[in-house]
């Protein structure tokens, strides 16, 4: 993977580390697959970081055209999902 996350300067150390591992595990959904409650906790980390759904939205977009990956496709997967399902994106 040779692309760069979509980051913002004024977050902390720890807010861009919730928002890489939150795209590191929408990368494992469409790669593998993950546990639901995983990437919900992943999600609700970077929700607390990036709260507008507006905010989001870019951030989501600027991810996939560097990636090819669509948060909120799996993101939308998972929300519809029960505990103990796994996700992918295969």
């Amino acid at each position: 993977m040779d692309y760069n996350y979509p980051l913002s300067h004024h977050w902390t150390t720890e807010e861009i580390i919730d928002v890489v591992a939150f795209f590191q595990v929408v990368e494992k959904a469409y790669e593998a697959q993950i546990e639901r409650s995983s990437f919900m906790d992943a999600y609700k980390k970077f929700k607390k970081v990036v709260p507008s759904i507006a905010e989001e939205k870019t951030i989501f977009k600027e991810f996939e055209e560097a990636s090819g990956f669509n948060s909120y496709r799996i993101v939308k997967k998972a929300k519809e999902g029960t505990d103990g399902d796994s996700i992918s994106f295969k």
